[in-house]
C-alpha cells in the first residue's frame, strides 16, 4: 500500500473541524456532476452524511492496520452492492471528494494532500471491487423476503419471521439490513434472533423507535405475505469468539436477539456451554421473549436465565442486568457476551472491566448501524 500516512492525517487534521461542510459538499458536487447517482441514495441524507464522516475517520485511523482496514472495506463493498454500486461509480466518488476536502480546507491545503488521498483512494477503491467481485460469484446483491410470521409482542416490539427466496448464508450472532417497501433505499441493521435453519427462516426482534421510519413499517404496517429485502449479513459477534466453557449474555432489550441465536447454536456443540442469560428491561412488561427463552432452558440443561427490572415500581427489586449478575453470585470467570443499545453496553463494559473482568473476555458487537463509506 504506497499510501503516504504522515499526509493523509495531516490533511485530515484540517477538514475535519469542517467535516459536516466537507459531507454536503461532496454529496452536492457528486450529485451535481453525476446526477444517475443520485437514484442509489435515499431522499433523507442526513444521517448518510454523518456514516460518510464516521468511514472516513474508521479509515485515517487504521491506516497502518492494512490487514484490518482490508477486511473493513471489504465488508463495506459486500454490503454495498445492494445499493448498486459498480466499479465505474469508484473514480467519480474519489474525485468529488477530493474536491470536497480541499474546497474546505482553506489556503492551508497542499497539492501533495491531492497526491495523498488519491493514492489511498485507489487504495480503497481496489480492495473494494475486488471484494465485491469475488462475493458475486456466489451470492446475490440482496435478497427479497416474504414475512411469514409477525406478532406484536409489547406496543414497541414486534417478532418479524422472514423466509428469504435463496438460502442465507450467515452465522449465529450475526444481523442483517432491512429494507421495506414503505421505505425505498432506507436500509436499517436487525440482528438475527435464530441459528441458522434448515428452513433458512430468519427471525427478528423489532423494537419501535419513535420517529424511525423502517422499524415502525416493519411493526405497524406490515403484514403476513408482505416482502422486504435483505442486506448481506455482517457482524461479528460470534460464539467462536469464546475461550471459555462458562459464558455469560448480558441483553439490554432487543439485544437479546443475537445472544439467543448463540444459545441455540450452542446448543448443537458436542461440549455444550453453561450460560447465563441475564435479559435487562425497565419494566417487567417488556421482557417480550420469556416464553421462547423458557422453551430453550428445558431443552438446554446448563442454561440459567434471569431477568433483571430496572424502572418497574411494581417489582421488589429494581436491578441492572449487571446488578442480578452480582446479585446472583455468578463466577465472572468465562466470556462475556454483551448486547443492547450503545449506552447500554458502553456502560455495562466499564461496570464489568472495573470489576476486573479482562478485556479480552468481554465481546460486543459495534457493527451494527456502522458507517458506510458513501451509499447507505
Amino acid at each position: 500500500m504506497s499510501i503516504d500516512i504522515e499526509l493523509i492525517r495531516r490533511s485530515w487534521a484540517l477538514v475535519e473541524p469542517a467535516a459536516d461542510k466537507v459531507a454536503m459538499h461532496f454529496y452536492a458536487k457528486l450529485f451535481a456532476d453525476y446526477p444517475h447517482i443520485r437514484e442509489m441514495f435515499p431522499p433523507a441524507m442526513d444521517s448518510q452524511r454523518d456514516r460518510l464522516l464516521r468511514a472516513l475517520t474508521q479509515v485515517v485511523l487504521n491506516l497502518e492496520n492494512v490487514e484490518g482496514l482490508g477486511e473493513y472495506l471489504g465488508q463495506l463493498a459486500r454490503d454495498h452492492r445492494k445499493y448498486g454500486v459498480l466499479p465505474e461509480h469508484y473514480p467519480a466518488v474519489g474525485r468529488c471528494l477530493v474536491i470536497a476536502m480541499r474546497a474546505n480546507a482553506g489556503n492551508a491545503w497542499r497539492a501533495v494532500y491531492d497526491s495523498a488521498w488519491i493514492d489511498a483512494y485507489q487504495f480503497i477503491a481496489d480492495v473494494m471491487v475486488q471484494a465485491a467481485e469475488q462475493e458475486s460469484e456466489y451470492t446475490p446483491p440482496s435478497w427479497t423476503g416474504v414475512v411469514v410470521g409477525h406478532e406484536m409482542r409489547t406496543r414497541e416490539v414486534a417478532v418479524v419471521t422472514i423466509e428469504p427466496d435463496q438460502p442465507y448464508p450467515f452465522k449465529a450472532g450475526q444481523y442483517a439490513t432491512l429494507q421495506t417497501p414503505h421505505w425505498p433505499k432506507v436500509w436499517r441493521p436487525y440482528s438475527i434472533a435464530n441459528a441458522p435453519r434448515r428452513d433458512h427462516r430468519l427471525t427478528f426482534h423489532v423494537r419501535v423507535v419513535p420517529g424511525g421510519w423502517v422499524s415502525t413499517a416493519l411493526a405497524h404496517h406490515t403484514r403476513v405475505g408482505g416482502t422486504v429485502m435483505l442486506g448481506p449479513p455482517r457482524g461479528s459477534l460470534l460464539l467462536e469468539r469464546a475461550s471459555t466453557s462458562h459464558l455469560i449474555f448480558i441483553a439490554g432489550g432487543t439485544g437479546l436477539a443475537p445472544l439467543k441465536a448463540l444459545i441455540e447454536e450452542s446448543m448443537w456443540l458436542p461440549d455444550r456451554p453453561s450460560i447465563d442469560l441475564f435479559h435487562g428491561v425497565r419494566y417487567a412488561g417488556d421482557a417480550y421473549d420469556l416464553p421462547d427463552l423458557r422453551a430453550l432452558r428445558s431443552h438446554h440443561r446448563r442454561l440459567r436465565v434471569v431477568k433483571a427490572v430496572s424502572d418497574d415500581p411494581q417489582e421488589w427489586r429494581r436491578e441492572s442486568a449487571v446488578d442480578a449478575l452480582l446479585n446472583h453470585r455468578v463466577a465472572l470467570d468465562g466470556d462475556i457476551f454483551v448486547c443492547g443499545s450503545p449506552d447500554m453496553v458502553q456502560v455495562t463494559t466499564s461496570r464489568l472491566l472495573h470489576l476486573g473482568v479482562p478485556s479480552r473476555l468481554i465481546h460486543t458487537e459495534f457493527t451494527p448501524g456502522a458507517p458506510t463509506l458513501v451509499y447507505s
